[in-house]
C-alpha cells in the first residue's frame, strides 16, 4: 500500500475519531476522574487497534492463505465504524443546536449560554444500539435464512409450466463461513422442503479463489431439484481481487468450474439451453458477468443467438446493471434474476407499511426484490451469504421461490 494512502487512510479515520471523542468526553464529563479516564483509555485503546488492523489487513490483502482473516478484520472494523458514524451525525446536529444558541444569545446580550448534549446522548444510545445489532448480525443474523415468494405470471408462459417452483439463490460467498458447516446445511434443507422443479444459483461461490468451496461441495450437492440445476458465475468467481498470477487465476476459475460440477449444477457461460416439458419448452440463458464499474466480460448477444423469440425467457445475469444497460427495452428476455448486491447486508423492510430501505439504493436504484419495466421484470436476490462485514441487519439471508403461472 503506498505512503499516501495511508496518510489519508489515517487522515479521515483520525478526524472521526477525533469528533466522536469530542463529543464522547462531553457526556461522561460528569463521571469521576478515575472514570473518566479509563473510559478514555479504552477508547483510543479500541479506535487505534481497529484503524491499525485494517490497515494490516489492506496492506497484507494478498498474503493471506484465506479470506477468512481478512474478512475478519474488515468485519471487526466496520462494526465499530458504523457506530461512530451514527454519533457523528447526531453529535453534529447538537454542535449545530449549539452553535445557534450561542449565536442568538450573542446578538441579544443574555446570558451565558449554557450547551446542551442532549441530542449527543440520544446519538450516544443509538449508536450503542447499532453495535449491539451489528454484533447479533454477525453471530446470528447472517444465518437467519428466509424464504421469499414471487409469482411470475405471464401469457408467454406455456401450460405446461403452471406452477413450475424455480429456487434462486445468490451470493454464496463460501469463504466468509469459515467452518459453519450446520446453519447451512439447515439452509440446503429449507431449500429441499420447497420441493423445487428447477434451482437456479446467480453467482459469487466464493470471495476470490475457487479452493474457498472445496469444503462445501458436499452441502451444495444435496441441494434437490427435481429437474436441473443451473449457475452462473458472479464478479467475484474470477479471482481477481487477490494479489494472484494470471497462471494462479486461470487455475482458480478451472477449479470453481469443476466445483459447480460436482455440486451437481450446470454452469451457464454466454449460453442458452431449452427447458422442456412435454411439447412445450422456455429458455434459459445464462451469462458470465457483466455489471457496471465491474466485470464486463458477459456477451449476451452470444447468449442470445438462435433462440426462439417467442418463448419466454429467462436470463441469469449477476448484476442487476446488466439489466438496465443491455436487457430492458433491448431484448425479448422476460425475467432477469440477478444478485450482487446483497441489500448491503443491512437496511429495514416492513412490507406491511411500504417500507423497504438500504444504503445501497444510493449506488444501486433497483437493488432488492420485483422490478417491473414495460413487461420486463427484474428479479435481484438479496444473497445467501455475507462479504466484508460478516454478518446481516434487517436484510437477512434469501432463499428465493418463484412460481410460474400461465396466463393465456
Amino acid at each position: 500500500m503506498k505512503l499516501t494512502t495511508v496518510f489519508i487512510i489515517l487522515l479521515i479515520f483520525g478526524l472521526i475519531d477525533l469528533y466522536v471523542y469530542k463529543g464522547f468526553s462531553g457526556i461522561v464529563q460528569l463521571y469521576a476522574p478515575a472514570h473518566k479516564i479509563l473510559i478514555t483509555a479504552l477508547y483510543w485503546l479500541i479506535s487505534l487497534s481497529c484503524l491499525g488492523l485494517l490497515i494490516y489487513g489492506v496492506a497484507n490483502r494478498g498474503n493471506f492463505t484465506s479470506m477468512n482473516a481478512l474478512t475478519l478484520i474488515i468485519g471487526i472494523f466496520i462494526t465499530f465504524l458504523l457506530p461512530k458514524i451514527v454519533f457523528v451525525i447526531f453529535h453534529a446536529v447538537d454542535d449545530i443546536f449549539n452553535l445557534a444558541g450561542l449565536a442568538v444569545n450573542y446578538m441579544v446580550r443574555e446570558t451565558d449560554y449554557t450547551r446542551r448534549n442532549f441530542i449527543s446522548q440520544v446519538g450516544l444510545l443509538a449508536s450503542g444500539l447499532m453495535f449491539g445489532s451489528m454484533i447479533y448480525g454477525i453471530l446470528w443474523g447472517k444465518f437467519n435464512f428466509r424464504v421469499l415468494r414471487e409469482k411470475i405470471g405471464s401469457p408467454r408462459i406455456p401450460k405446461s409450466f403452471d406452477g413450475v417452483k424455480i429456487v434462486q439463490i445468490s451470493d454464496a460467498h463460501l469463504g466468509s463461513f469459515g467452518d459453519s458447516y450446520q446453519p447451512i446445511e439447515k439452509a440446503v434443507a429449507m431449500i429441499n422442503e420447497l420441493e423445487p422443479d428447477y434451482v437456479f444459483f446467480t453467482g459469487d461461490l466464493v470471495n476470490n479463489h475457487g479452493n474457498e468451496a472445496s469444503s462445501w461441495v458436499d452441502i451444495f450437492r444435496n441441494i434437490e431439484a427435481t429437474e436441473g440445476k443451473y449457475s452462473i458465475f458472479g464478479n467475484h468467481d474470477y479471482a481477481d481481487y487477490g494479489n494472484l498470477t494470471a497462471e494462479e487465476r486461470t487455475a482458480s476459475v478451472k477449479l470453481l468450474k469443476n466445483i459447480h460440477g460436482q455440486m451437481g449444477f450446470r454452469l451457464l457461460e454466454d449460453e442458452s439451453i431449452e427447458l422442456r416439458r412435454g411439447n412445450h419448452s422456455i429458455t434459459l440463458i445464462g451469462v458470465h458477468n457483466w455489471g457496471k464499474g465491474f466485470h464486463q466480460v458477459g456477451d449476451l448477444d452470444k447468449a442470445l443467438k438462435g433462440i426462439n423469440p417467442d418463448n419466454f425467457q429467462i436470463l441469469l445475469s449477476h448484476d442487476p446493471t446488466h439489466f438496465e444497460e443491455q436487457v430492458k427495452n433491448k431484448t425479448t428476455i422476460d425475467l432477469t434474476l440477478s444478485g450482487h448486491t446483497h441489500g448491503m447486508q443491512m437496511g429495514i423492510e416492513i412490507p406491511s407499511l411500504n417500507i423497504k430501505w438500504s444504503p445501497v439504493k444510493f449506488r444501486y436504484p433497483r437493488w432488492a426484490g420485483m422490478y417491473q419495466e414495460n413487461g420486463q421484470k427484474l428479479y435481484i436476490n438479496r444473497g445467501f451469504g455475507v462479504l466484508a462485514y460478516p454478518g446481516r441487519v434487517g436484510m437477512p439471508p434469501e432463499i428465493t421461490l418463484l412460481t410460474l403461472h400461465s396466463e393465456a
